[in-house]
């Protein structure tokens, strides 16, 4: 391991109440008296980052400053994410059950597993559903075992020359008594892009027994490879993805292979960034084989790219977004991704896109003629768009 030099992020515009979470999050010792917190937005904050079940166990360093009605608060939903994940570990039990059961192979990626494994105990960790990868040969398969177990798909998605099998990377169902969201991948991210194929990540994984039964998941390096790419995709609005990466940083894993990892599938400047925020935030320890990935000048614009996020306390999830965000998002986008991903990316523009059949209906034997035809229907659309003005 090494020590880094200390980060050049400007982080002036953040909230005190930002920086106190950050604190606490640290273990820090604070004399909170003499800060004037805003206490609600400081509840909002701990909610919006997902670390309310990380800090409460932490406050009791500073409780005599923080107010009863926030530490009440703070305790209520601890122990209702506690229940959650209780309730979330059981079913997880049951499904990898009944999937082995039917010979499919099934990654855990999120979820109670991941709290287990980060963290050592499931209620230090929020999860909202259970994420599942599968093969994509086994998709169809393992719908029909969830729908056999009361699963209904929650949402479709439109394709045009199976374009879904690239462009997505998972489909989402909900059991309604039980109030479980499973989210099934066959894909780690969406694409376009390069990432490890579900064969290599299944030869790499690991096996987790703490619900009794074997559930597998990714193996530590696979899992730092997944959980950047999936933090930096959402740019890290949410502090808990880079807790969960300054947790694994804390780790024995195979450095070399993360980097072997991070460089064959062009995600340098996203590693770079990751290493750059978490020194800012966490002081991480970077392993030697990641060090100089870390101190490179665009890790740092990258970074302090995020920086936005953390003052406007965003929300991508939940529509609409709006027109301000969502276009500084768009450009943050493309600022991530290396130049292998760029060209992937503009290749993928003259791939049909399911609003090209929305705009020409064809038979779907016809269906090819999208190909010559899609920069016209672009521009069609486009003509037809009312102007946004802000």
């Amino acid at each position: 391991m090494h020590k880094q030099r200390q980060s050049s992020l400007c982080m002036d515009n953040v909230s005190k109440e930002f920086n106190l979470l950050i604190d606490i999050v640290n273990g820090k010792q604070l004399n909170i008296e003499s800060l004037e917190i805003d206490w609600t937005l400081f509840f909002e904050l701990t909610l919006h980052h997902r670390l309310y079940s990380y800090i409460y166990p932490r406050i009791s360093l500073n409780q005599e400053y923080i107010p009863d009605h926030i530490i009440d608060s703070l305790e209520r939903l601890y122990k209702q994410n506690t229940f959650n994940m209780l309730h979330l570990s059981g079913e997880m039990n049951i499904i990898g059950k009944l999937f082995s059961e039917n010979r499919i192979p099934l990654l855990m990626l999120k979820g109670p597993v991941l709290a287990k494994e980060l963290y050592g105990d499931i209620s230090l960790r929020t999860s909202s559903d259970l994420d599942v990868m599968v093969p994509l040969q086994s998709l169809e398969e393992a719908e029909a075992l969830l729908k056999e177990q009361g699963y209904v798909k929650d949402d479709y998605i439109k394709t045009v020359l199976n374009d879904w099998k690239w462009r997505h990377h998972h489909v989402t169902y909900f059991h309604h008594k039980k109030g479980i969201k499973v989210e099934v991948h066959w894909r780690l991210n969406p694409g376009p892009g390069k990432e490890p194929t579900f064969n290599e990540l299944w030869e790499r994984r690991s096996v987790s027994n703490f619900t009794g039964n074997p559930l597998y998941m990714l193996g530590r390096e696979d899992l730092f490879f997944f959980l950047i790419s999936h933090g930096a995709r959402h740019a890290w609005s949410r502090l808990r993805w880079l807790l969960d990466i300054n947790q694994l940083l804390k780790m024995e894993l195979d450095w070399k292979l993360v980097r072997h990892l991070i460089k064959t599938n062009h995600f340098l400047p996203i590693s770079a960034q990751t290493l750059q925020l978490t020194l800012t935030l966490f002081k991480s320890v970077m392993p030697d084989h990641l060090v100089n990935l870390s101190g490179k000048s665009r890790g740092i614009n990258l970074a302090q790219k995020t920086v936005f996020y953390f003052e406007n306390m965003v929300n991508l999830h939940t529509d609409p977004v709006p027109v301000y965000i969502a276009r500084y998002h768009s450009h943050y986008i493309l600022s991530i991704m290396s130049w292998q991903q760029k060209i992937y990316y503009l290749l993928s523009l003259f791939y049909p896109f399911p609003e090209d059949a929305e705009t020409l209906t064809l038979p779907k034997r016809l269906h090819f003629l999208y190909f010559p035809l899609r920069p016209f229907l672009w521009l069609k659309r486009k003509l037809k768009q009312p102007s946004i003005s802000s």
